[in-house]
């Protein structure tokens, strides 16, 4: 495509050059998170300063339209997957029904005493130990969330399982516990230093934290979940309806 900005035209050129990489970001040669040209050799395309160009670069970078990675570019931002809050499945079965293979890229099961939130949610002692799942998931580009699922011992699991499986398959079919009700909070954080190395970030990166807490058919929790998301690769929708 014609990469050039008209010096005559009164339009602001941070304004001309903002236009000018929304087209690249729908051109064919761009898309499907290909990086752009180097910003030094963008500006001296463009003949326009650098900061210039970092104006309308940081616009779109905030937009989310843009990712950045300190010693590697700039590149165009893959579609962010998008989980619904209707519909309810489990995170396999979630992005199985949107065509997204996922990889498991760590997988860590130990016993650990709960902490003081978590042994208050399962109302049980801080003293009886609780299995503790981590999981590094991701495309095979690379991993856009970590997952911590903390189980209510009453469940009966214990760590040998096969977590590849869908964990709500595993719960049903191998425990006769059915998780019916799924309560959620969202929330932006900045990720620390085990959370930003995990998902391949610099620490301070602003990502999503999703706390969900997983209840049976008797509405007695069995799941204590934290999802830490890649802010960048993940939307969260929201859908209601009024009766």
């Amino acid at each position: 495509m014609n990469l050039s900005i008209d010096h005559k035209n009164p339009l602001p050129l941070h304004i001309q050059a903002e236009n000018l990489l929304r087209n690249m970001i729908k051109d064919p040669q761009y898309t499907g998170g290909k990086f752009l040209p180097n910003e030094v050799q963008l500006a001296k395309q463009l003949a326009i300063s650098r900061s210039t160009l970092r104006h309308a670069l940081n616009k779109l970078v905030y937009e989310g339209l843009l990712t950045r990675k300190k010693g590697v570019g700039t590149k165009v931002a893959e579609a962010a997957i998008s989980s619904k809050s209707k519909n309810w499945l489990s995170f396999t079965q979630e992005m199985t029904a949107r065509g997204i293979i996922i990889k498991n890229f760590e997988l860590h099961v130990t016993w650990v005493l709960p902490d003081e939130t978590i042994a208050n949610f399962f109302e049980i002692s801080p003293n009886k130990k609780v299995l503790k799942l981590e999981r590094l998931r991701g495309k095979a580009e690379g991993p856009f969330v970590y997952f911590i699922s903390y189980f209510h011992p009453r469940v009966g699991l214990t760590g040998e399982e096969d977590f590849k499986r869908p964990l709500y398959d595993i719960l049903e079919k191998d425990y006769m516990t059915v998780a019916t009700l799924s309560k959620e909070e969202i929330s932006a954080k900045s990720a620390d230093k085990f959370i930003a190395s995990k998902l391949e970030l610099e620490t301070g990166h602003p990502i999503l934290l999703r706390k969900r807490f997983v209840y049976d058919q008797g509405e007695r929790p069995i799941e204590y979940n934290l999802g830490y998301y890649r802010a960048d690769s993940f939307v969260y929708t929201v859908e209601s309806r009024r009766e």
